[in-house]
């Protein structure tokens, strides 16, 4: 189990640096620079170059990369080119309506998405199944953005209940917080309760074929204990798979949903960056992002082994 975990962490390492060369390439090569952008629309070639100069973008690219790189191995994401500080709490300062509008989103997708799947399982090709089939593909088909709007309108300007816009931090209370999280947290939530369900119903279908479920019926098992004993934990695995690609996934969506409810977290906070070209904040965000992936795939490879004690690593 050790010697399992520490080669999945060495192997992240590789991964890492490819998605870091990647995402410093890319940024690097799209129009426009911050010289340009610091020295505004009437400054002259000369103040461009001094500029450029004062920030190392005048180097070839490869040796700005090497330059990354050899702070990157220290821990060090480098400095904000527009807001003047350290990539790393440029961070910090916006994790925290990010992570929470994550987790937040994460738990009503699975509360809503797994019940719902299990329930259509179970009352396979009835009104309930058909009904919860329908809402599925209805919520997979509609863009959160758009979704998020809806509720604002309804929810935020016909009906009054929530703020339809702004965050309020944990020191303000966790009321307020999670007042000002709900819909933001329902706009993204319900896009993925909706993969959830079908894939959840799905992995149930399969397990409740099986001939141990059979087996079990004809013992005469209750079918309560059946569905929920029995066939549930063997389907939890695909089930607990797209939960946890659900999360990094809504980590890097929650981009449009926090633009769309002025939400300060890490979706604005690489919006302005790209729109400014601040490649070092660029390339943080797009580092931490991948890392929430990798670490996600991690957890979930390791859940198996509480889910099912069949499964071992070696």
């Amino acid at each position: 189990m050790k010697t399992y975990v520490l080669r999945r962490l060495l192997a992240l390492i590789p991964v890492a640096l490819v998605v870091a060369t990647v995402g410093f390439v890319l940024i690097h090569l799209a129009p426009g620079d911050p010289a340009s952008i610091i020295a505004g629309p009437d400054a002259s070639a000369e103040d461009v170059s001094k500029i450029a100069q004062q920030l190392g973008l005048d180097q070839p690219l490869h040796v700005q990369l090497v330059r990354w790189y050899g702070r990157l191995l220290q821990g060090d994401l480098g400095s904000s080119i527009f807001l003047r500080k350290p990539v790393t709490e440029a961070i910090l300062d916006r994790a925290e309506p990010t992570l929470l509008l994550t987790l937040a989103a994460v738990l009503i997708a699975v509360l809503i998405g797994v019940p719902a799947g299990v329930l259509s399982a179970r009352y396979h090709n009835s009104a309930t199944d058909q009904a919860f089939m329908m809402l599925a593909l209805a919520g997979i088909s509609i863009p959160n953005f758009l979704l998020g709007l809806l509720f604002v309108l309804v929810f935020g300007v016909w009906l009054g209940w929530f703020p339809v816009a702004g965050y309020s931090p944990l020191e303000d209370g966790w009321p307020a917080t999670l007042r000002s999280l709900v819909l933001p947290a329902f706009a993204l939530g319900l896009v993925q309760s909706a993969l959830i369900a079908r894939i959840a119903r799905s992995s149930m279908l399969d397990v409740l074929r099986e001939q141990f479920i059979v087996a079990g019926r004809a013992k005469g098992l209750g079918e309560r204990a059946v569905v929920y004993k029995h066939a549930l934990r063997n389907a939890l695995v695909p089930t607990v798979t797209v939960i946890g690609i659900s999360f990094a996934v809504l980590i890097s969506g929650a981009v449009v949903v926090e633009t769309v409810f002025n939400i300060p977290g890490l979706g604005r906070l690489i919006i302005s960056a790209v729109l400014r070209r601040d490649y070092p904040v660029v390339q943080g965000v797009v580092l931490v992002i991948a890392g929430v992936y990798m670490l996600m795939n991690l957890l979930v490879d390791l859940s198996y082994l509480l889910i099912d004690p069949r499964v071992r690593y070696r």
